[in-house]
């Protein structure tokens, strides 16, 4: 079975966390590993922080959870945005 890793989107609620959205990073260890430690944010998340995203591995069908990194609101629109154009540079320009 194939290993894929995707980002997780996370925000504190009453209830704990939730997940809001995710982006499938493919099935590139060092890739994900090399776009995940771009992102903007503290990799030591505190009690207190409303907003994370997490690195995960799906491995036979199987979550693990791998990094997470704690954001403020701006951080995730960066973070977004550096997802986006990474994943844009994979698909689109570099060989396959």
């Amino acid at each position: 079975m194939r290993t894929i890793f995707y980002v997780i989107l996370r925000l504190r609620t009453i209830d704990g966390f939730e997940s809001y959205g995710s982006f499938n990073l493919g099935d590139d260890r060092e890739f994900a590993y090399g776009v995940f430690s771009q992102l903007k944010g503290r990799e030591l998340p505190q009690e207190t922080d409303m907003l994370h995203m997490d690195l995960m591995e799906a491995k036979e069908g199987l979550p693990v959870n791998l990094r997470v990194v704690s954001c403020t609101a701006e951080e995730i629109a960066a973070n977004v945005k550096c997802i986006t154009r990474e994943m844009f540079k994979l698909l689109n320009l570099e060989s396959k």
